[in-house]
C-alpha cells in the first residue's frame, strides 16, 4: 500500500536550531533516503519551497479566485513529502519516526485512496 509521509515545518522552531542541528537534519534525510531506496519502499520524494511562495485557488460560481499564500493561517505547513510503498500502516509509521524532522515538528502519515482496487 502507498503512504504519503508529509513533513511539517514550523519556521519559528527551525530558527531556534543551531547550524549543527540543521546540518544533522539534512544528513538524516540523506541517510533515510538511502535506506528507503535500498529497501525498495521509496516511490518519490520532494521538498517544497516556503509557504509564502504558494497560491490558493478557489472557484466559486465558475469564477476562479487566486490568493497568495496558504489556505489557512498556520504556524506549521507542509515542507516536503516522501511517497512510500510499504507493507503496512505500522511500517509507514515506523519509517515516519525515522525522518529527522519528527524530532522538531510532525510527520503526517496518510494512505493513498484506492478506487475499484486501483491505487490512486
Amino acid at each position: 500500500m502507498k503512504y504519503l509521509l508529509m513533513i511539517y515545518m514550523n519556521d519559528a522552531t527551525w530558527e531556534t536550531l543551531s547550524e549543527e542541528e540543521r546540518s544533522e537534519v539534512f544528513r538524516g534525510h540523506d541517510e533515510f533516503l538511502k535506506a528507503i531506496t535500498e529497501s525498495g519502499e521509496l516511490v518519490s520524494t520532494e521538498a517544497l519551497t516556503n509557504q509564502s511562495n504558494s497560491a490558493t485557488v478557489r472557484v466559486r460560481d465558475g469564477v476562479p479566485a487566486v490568493t497568495d499564500g496558504p489556505y489557512l493561517e498556520a504556524k506549521e505547513y507542509v515542507a516536503g513529502y516522501y511517497l512510500l510503498d510499504c507493507e503496512s500502516r505500522e511500517r509507514a509509521i515506523e519509517l515516519a519516526a525515522r525522518i529527522p524532522d519528527a524530532r522538531y515538528t510532525a510527520i503526517e502519515v496518510r494512505p493513498l485512496m484506492t478506487l475499484g482496487g486501483t491505487e490512486l
